[in-house]
Order: structure tokens, then C-alpha cells, then sequence
């Protein structure tokens, strides 16, 4: 099955805990029949049991909300039975599961196992109490995460007398667990019961067969022995043969192709690869793993289009062996993932990952499983997080993250990795104050591990550690990890290649956040050369520095220019990532604010109530994403005169923020500052000067926030002292004379 920890949650009021043990006694022994284990169904691999199954033992009358233990087994639970009955259906502890359970997007997994009451009774006048269905059961979920007033029909199996019966309820529970067929099972069943009557009948038989039985199992286990060592004989021929031929790749037999002792690493792959291709053409397993090893080599330099071609044919060469070995199949699958996650082929990398992480489930005995499990596991989560699918993104790193503390215990490498990917999983969903110190736990780990060596991964880790303390305004810290970073890689990888270039990029950010716009668009464009030569032009990350470089350009004052540069950008995301988006959403909200400095305001109209709606689709209505959308669009309804939906909007957005970030986070106080000049357009002079005066002193006191979002905050003050016909309070123009100040010095 997936790879949930639980087969199964089993929901049910504890009235009914009779029904419940002998459920989960009986589920967790049961055993598939042998013909179906390992089949892949839309459930995964089928497993050779059930187990293990999670059954609440504790009564939570006394609790508030589910709780952390019952909340994280749902998570990591295949499927979830509800057993149903007038109990159950009055209980709201039951209820919240099963809308627990639909939120994780698993609606079509919750299977019912009724035991007493009527099925939709509370449909007839005075049947109500008969009603075995809660009502989370009976009504689909909505977008907005709480159940619609769209009927459904609970797939259901009846335990009571005159039904389905015990017996059969059960098998057609296990057929939903495992996703096959009813029918099929059941008569898989039977055929189980016929031979278990066969073997008692022949039992008597066996006797009398003994002897030969013994001399058969002895030949067999001759022959089997002949065909390990035949195949222990091809294998260490297999590794002679490919060391061979790495050493001889390496020996220079002709000084004139050396040209004196300039030979470089790129020429002597390129020749490898070309022999590879062209002398083992009647070794395939030799020629599959040489394939797998120089594709690897050539994705660690960063030349992905001369890595994903041999790292295609070692899978290719390796699926159509005549007895396909699933370690090596999975160790190609994880690596040809690797490289197309690296090219942003999203899609293509998750078919590979899946098949890799299919291939491992279906062989739990085999020890190298675990390991290969938890690459799948980290590379497919690591895919999700970039194309923005955050929850399920933490759950597989957080499943990879127990696999390998298991494996390597609580310090290693990789497990940083994942520390680190766990951490950029949480800064994109908005959680800052919990993605700083998961990034400072995996950068402190590479440094226990590394030592004084420098590493790709360390260089990796501090440069994402740089970016969080620059987001969270400790720019002196940014930028010394930033340098450290750029330097480690450049010992590590050379001038030129992807990692440099991100290095690069994330320095020009910190020098444009410092207001050395100079030095930043001289490297952000340094950053797009060596991009678009390594990636081409359809990336995330040229998309990413077009996009900053679009700021840099407004921070100019090039607004027309900015407006062109961000639209490339957008391009770049809609190509990559057809329909929702995070990427795509953040591009077109800022593209409609600097339409709305344009003052350009219908088409801006369009962008941001695009954006919002995408925001909302993606993430809910508690998400700084939703928080800025709806910051945008109060400031177009400020221009445009609406004042009143230009509050609804701002005090939307300033909770949200004020949640996410804090009460005196800019990005807060610009909501604030909104809300504001709102109130003002309406009249509320006294309360508007409150918000306007405290939201400016915020942003004018934080080096982080744009400075268009100052110099908006500050026009919004002058106009309400127009609009009220008062001069401006003394107070108020030595705050406004100090941030011009503060703002020409920086």
C-alpha cells in the first residue's frame, strides 16, 4: 500500500468498542492471498498483512480539539473505517475525524462498517435517532474546508443480521483497504478454503512421500545454490568489467588528445560517455550501470542536459534486463528524478519517484530498501514543495526524516538535507518563526559532520539560512552567510554553474534590500547570464531573477520597464505551471499593484481579483499570500474611491498578517496603513491618524519594507490632513523628515 504508516484509522464512539476490537483483531490478522501480494493497485503495493491498524483507546470527553496524537495518525493513515451506528453518529469526536480525514484530501478512503441504526434515517420525520451516519459522512467536503450541502454516498458494508453479515462485511472493508475487487477476493477466499481442506484430506498422503520430498528439496536447494554462485560470478564480473573501464577512461594513451596536461574532467566524460554508447552495446548491465554513473557525474556539475539522456537510458536499459534487479531500477529512477526535478520537469521527476518508491514497497525484506525508500521519499517531497503542494511536501519529508534516523541515527548528512528542505517547506508556507530554526538545526549538523571541509550541501544549507535571516531583517548575519556560502561553492564547483549563479542572485537581493541598487542589478544580471547558458530560458530560477530584477527596476523608477520584465517572468511560471500556482499567483498580484501605480485600473482589477481567488484555492483564508492579495486590492479600492469594501479588505488583511507575522511586522503595517487611508476616505479622522501614524512608524523604521509601501503610507498621511483641514501635527513631519532622511542615506 502507500506509504502511510497505518493501513487504517479505525473511528468509532466508545460505545461501540466491542465492534472495534474484534475489527482491528481481525484486519491486523488477516493475510492477503499470496496470488494478489505485491499487485500495484490505486492503493500502492499490496502489502503481505494489514498491519498495523490504529484504534483509539482513550476517551476524549475532556479534550478541546482532536489532539496531537490522534491528528498526526490520521495524517499518516492509507484509509479510514468508521464504524456507524446512533452512537457514533452523535458523536462529535467521530464527526471531527472524519472532517479531519477529508481535509487531508482523502475523501474517497473513508470506508463504513454499519452495526446498528439505519443509514440515512434522519431524512424520514421521527427516525432521527436512528440515523447511523454522522453527519460528516452524508455531506461533501468544500472548498473552504467545511462540509458543503452536496449529498454523498458512504461506501458502506452491513454487519448486521439479514445484511452482508460479519464475515462478508469484513472481506468487502479489506477489498476497499487493499483496492480490489469484491468479487475477485472473495473468490480468491474460497479458493484459499478449498486448499486449506485439500492439505487436511492429503495430510494423511504425506507420509508416504517423505523420502522424496527430502531428495527433491535437496536438488532444488543444489540448483539454487549453482545459480547464486552463477550469479554472484556475473555480478563481481560485472564489477571488475566497470572498473576496468573507469580506470582506463582516466589512463591518457595518446598525449596529443591530452594536449600537454590540460585534460579536464568535462573532456574525459565526454569520451567516456561516447564509449560507453558505443563499445558496450553487448554488456547491457555493464553498459546500465556506466550509464547511471557518468549521468550522475554529469548532473553533479550542473550539466543537466548531458546527465538526464544517460541517466534515461540507464533506466530504459535496466527496466528491460531479463531479470530486472528493483535496487538498481530504483537507484537509476531516484537519479533520473534528481535531474528532471532540476530542470523543473515536476511531473515527469514524480513518475519517476513514484515507480522508485512502488518498487521498494513491494520489497520490505530486502535491506536496502529503507534507504532507497527514504530518497524517493525526500526527492518526491522535494517536488511537491516546488510545485507548491506544501502539506503533502512536509508529510513525505517528514516520513523520509524517520526513515532515515532509523537508518543513520540522529546526526548524518542527509538527515540535515532534509532539516533544510522541511525548513524552505515551512518559510514558503509563511511560517518564518519555525523555518529559521529547522534551517540553523541542519546548517549546525553539516558542520558537526563536515568539519573545516567544505561541502555543497553546508554551502547550500547557509545560503538558505542567509536568505531567512535577511527575510527576518538581520541583514549583517545575511549577508556573512551569503559570502561564506558563494565562497565555499565556488572552491567546490568553479566560476560558473546553477548553485553559483543562485548564490549570486541571493547577494544581489541582500545589496538591493541595503538600497545599493547599483551593485544589485550588475549582479542579478551577472546571475541571469550564467542561468539562461546552464538552463535555458524556461526555469524557475530565471524566472526568479527576471523577477527581481524587475524590482530593482521600479526601485529605479523604471516602473514601464519593471511591468515588461515581470510579465517575462510570469510567462516563464505560466509555461512551467499551467493552472494554480503560488509562483503564478505572486507574480500576477504584483503585476496588478504596479498596474495600479500606473494607474491603469481595470486591468489591474483583473490581475489582483485573479491572484486573490488562486491565493484562496491554494492555501485558504489565513495565509500572508491571501494577506497581501487582499493588501493590493484595498489599495486599488482606496484609488478607485471605494472606501467601504477598501476596509472590509484592509481589516482582512491586517488580521491575517498580524497572525502570520506579528502586530508590528511591515507587511502588517501596510495593511494597517490601508486601513487607514480607507477610514479616512470615509471620515474617521481620529481613527485613521491612529492607524496611519503607527503603520508609517513602522515601515519607516524597517529597512525591510519596500519602499513603495513607505512612500504610499506617507502620501496616505498627507491626505489626511488635507481631507480634515488640519496642519500636520509637528510630531508627525519630524517622523516624515527622518525617514526621507534615513531613506537618501541608504
Amino acid at each position: 500500500m502507500d506509504g502511510t504508516q497505518y493501513k487504517a484509522f479505525i473511528s468509532y464512539s466508545h460505545s461501540d468498542t466491542r465492534w472495534a476490537s474484534w475489527l482491528h483483531k481481525s484486519l491486523e490478522a488477516y493475510r492477503p492471498p499470496k496470488q494478489l501480494v505485491g499487485k500495484v493497485t490505486d492503493r500502492g503495493s499490496i502489502p503481505k498483512r494489514l498491519a498495523p491498524i490504529f484504534r483509539d483507546r482513550e476517551e476524549l470527553a475532556s479534550a478541546t480539539d482532536l489532539g496531537s496524537l490522534l491528528t498526526e495518525a490520521l495524517s499518516r493513515s492509507a484509509c479510514q473505517i468508521v464504524i456507524c451506528s446512533p452512537r457514533a453518529a452523535r458523536s462529535r469526536w467521530v464527526n471531527e475525524e472524519i472532517l479531519a480525514f477529508k481535509r487531508l484530501g482523502r475523501e474517497d478512503r473513508i470506508f463504513c462498517l454499519i452495526v446498528d441504526g439505519e443509514p440515512n434515517a434522519s431524512d424520514t420525520p421521527g427516525q432521527a435517532d436512528q440515523e447511523c451516519f454522522p453527519q460528516a459522512l452524508r455531506f461533501r467536503l468544500g472548498p473552504d474546508g467545511n462540509l458543503s450541502e452536496t449529498r454523498t454516498e458512504p461506501i458502506a458494508a452491513d454487519a448486521r443480521e439479514g445484511k452482508d453479515g460479519k464475515s462478508r462485511a469484513k472481506l468487502k472493508l479489506i477489498a476497499g483497504l487493499l483496492g480490489v475487487g469484491f468479487d475477485a477476493l472473495r473468490q480468491r477466499e474460497t479458493q484459499r478454503r478449498n486448499r486449506q481442506l485439500f492439505y487436511v484430506a492429503t495430510a494423511s498422503i504425506a507420509g508416504m512421500v517423505l523420502t522424496s520430498t527430502l531428495a527433491a528439496a535437496a536438488f532444488i536447494a543444489r540448483a539454487q545454490a549453482e545459480r547464486e554462485k552463477v550469479r554472484a560470478e556475473a555480478e563481481a564480473e560485472t564489477a571488475r568489467q566497470t572498473t576496468n573501464f573507469l580506470v582506463d577512461l582516466f589512463r591518457i594513451s595518446d598525449p596529443s588528445e591530452a594536449r600537454g596536461n590540460s585534460v579536464t574532467a568535462r573532456e574525459m566524460l565526454d569520451k567516456g560517455a561516447t564509449r560507453i554508447q558505443t563499445e558496450l552495446s553487448g554488456q547491457p548491465v555493464i553498459q546500465a550501470t556506466l550509464f547511471d554513473t557518468v549521468g550522475t557525474v554529469y548532473m553533479g556539475l550542473g550539466l543537466y542536459d548531458q546527465a538526464k539522456p544517460l541517466l534515461n537510458a540507464a533506466v530504459t536499459q535496466r527496466r528491460d534486463l531479463r531479470e530486472p534487479n528493483p535496487v538498481q531500477l530504483s537507484e537509476s529512477l531516484n537519479h533520473l528524478g534528481d535531474v528532471l526535478t532540476l530542470q523543473a520537469a515536476y511531473d515527469d521527476a514524480a513518475r519517476n519517484y513514484e515507480e522508485a518508491l512502488a518498487l521498494q514497497r513491494a520489497q520490505p525484506q530486502n535491506p536496502q530498501a529503507p534507504a532507497l525508500l527514504a530518497k524517493g521519499q525526500f526527492g518526491l517531497g522535494v517536488v511537491f514543495y516546488q510545485q507548491g503542494r506544501y502539506p503533502e511536501a512536509e508529510r513525505l519529508l517528514r516520513d523520509a526524516l524517520a526513515t532515515q534516523k532509523a537508518l543513520l541515527g540522529e546526526t548524518h548528512g542527509e538527515i540535515a538535507r532534509t532539516l533544510q528542505n522541511l525548513s524552505k517547506v515551512a518559510e514558503a508556507a509563511g511560517n518564518l518563526e519555525a523555518a529559521i530554526p529547522l534551517m540553523q538545526s541542519a546548517v549546525d549538523m553539516q558542520r558537526k559532520v563536515r568539519g573545516k571541509l567544505p561541502h555543497p550541501d553546508l554551502a547550500e544549507e547557509l545560503n538558505d539560512l542567509g536568505y531567512m535571516r535577511q527575510q527576518n531583517g538581520q541583514y549583517a548575519a545575511a549577508e556573512a552567510l551569503f559570502l561564506e556560502s558563494l565562497a565555499m561553492k565556488r572552491v567546490l564547483l568553479g566560476e560558473k554553474h546553477p548553485e553559483i549563479a543562485m548564490g549570486l542572485n541571493n547577494l544581489a537581493y541582500l545589496f538591493q534590500d541595503k538600497r545599493d541598487l547599483k551593485r544589485a542589478e550588475a549582479t542579478y544580471r551577472e546571475a541571469l547570464k550564467m542561468q539562461r547558458e546552464l538552463l535555458g530560458n524556461v526555469h524557475p530560477d530565471v524566472a526568479k531573477t527576471r523577477n527581481n530584477l524587475a524590482f530593482v527596476q521600479d526601485d529605479k523608477g523604471d516602473l514601464a520597464g519593471a511591468l515588461v520584465t515581470e510579465r517575462e517572468c510570469l510567462a516563464i511560471y505560466r509555461a512551467l505551471f499551467p493552472g494554480d500556482h503560488p509562483e503564478v499567483a505572486r507574480i500576477t498580484n504584483r503585476i496588478g499593484y504596479w498596474l495600479v501605480e500606473t494607474h491603469q485600473y481595470a486591468e489591474a482589477g483583473e490581475d489582483l481579483t485573479e491572484a486573490l481567488a488562486m491565493r484562496r484555492r491554494l492555501f485558504g483564508e489565513n495565509h500572508p499570500d491571501v494577506a497581501s492579495s487582499l493588501t493590493h486590492l484595498a489599495i486599488l479600492q482606496v484609488e478607485t474611491h471605494k472606501y467601504r469594501e477598501a476596509l472590509v479588505s484592509a481589516v482582512a488583511a491586517t488580521e491575517v498578517s498580524t497572525k502570520a507575522f506579528s502586530a508590528t511586522h511591515w507587511r502588517t503595517a501596510v495593511a494597517q496603513s490601508v486601513q487607514g487611508a480607507a477610514r479616512a476616505g470615509l471620515g474617521e479622522y481620529p481613527e485613521a491618524e491612529r492607524l496611519l501614524t503607527s503603520g508609517y512608524q513602522i515601515l519607516s523604521s524597517d529597512l525591510g519594507a519596500l519602499p513603495t509601501y513607505r512612500n504610499r503610507a506617507r502620501g496616505y498621511l498627507e491626505d489626511l490632513y488635507q481631507r480634515w483641514r488640519r496642519p500636520m501635527p509637528a510630531a508627525q513631519v519630524a517622523l516624515i523628515a527622518a525617514s526621507v532622511m534615513q531613506a537618501e542615506q541608504n
